[in-house]
């Protein structure tokens, strides 16, 4: 699979949610197997920002990194939070620890609901 990330800032490796989005309406998206990893505590991601569909709720710090030391260091991941400073400390950490295919979503759910894209 090639490179989720289109981009390296800081040495965080993202992706706009132009792009994100275009790839998930994309008929192979399923087989990309990119999983959404939303960073945020449980009252945003169901909050009044709500959340993109099929992304998964693990917060950032010690269930993170628990998460992240049991995966798979070939997946993909795009991770998101509010305005993208917690997902890009998330994607940071994952290169740290290995894993080889992560991007950070420029902007979080701020941009992507500012394109209007659908949410949950």
């Amino acid at each position: 699979m090639s490179k989720i990330a289109t981009q390296v800032n800081q040495g965080v490796p993202e992706i706009a949610v132009e792009e994100l989005h275009g790839l998930m309406t994309k008929a192979d998206w399923e087989a990309r197997r990119v999983l959404l990893l939303d960073v945020r505590m449980p009252e945003e991601f169901n909050g009044e920002l709500g959340h993109i569909a099929g992304s998964k709720l693990v917060t950032l710090g010690p269930e993170l990194q628990a998460y992240l030391d049991e995966g798979d260091r070939k997946q993909a991941i795009v991770f998101v939070c509010r305005s993208g400073n917690r997902s890009g400390h998330a994607a940071a950490y994952a290169v740290d620890v290995g894993y080889e295919n992560v991007a950070n979503m420029q902007g979080g759910m701020l941009a992507w609901n500012q394109a209007k894209f659908p949410r949950s």
